[in-house]
């Protein structure tokens, strides 16, 4: 699993960080950044809740 991200998209509400704090931080200036675009399988459930949760729908993950 890789997550992607679309910068422009994002309105750093921070949902993905509440779903996936082990994958998603906020940073100081209000973006969100992927500590681990391809994350541990034992966290892929929680990133794919944050893939759902993000309102602007800036989060990706590969079809399939």
């Amino acid at each position: 699993m890789k997550v992607t991200f679309e910068p422009d998209l994002c309105d750093a509400n921070g949902l993905c960080v509440l779903a996936a704090p082990e994958v998603f931080e906020l940073i100081d200036d209000d973006v969100v950044e992927i500590l681990f675009p391809e994350p541990a399988p034992e966290v892929e459930s929680a990133v794919t809740d944050a893939v759902i949760a993000c309102p602007k729908q800036a989060l990706r993950l590969p079809a399939g």
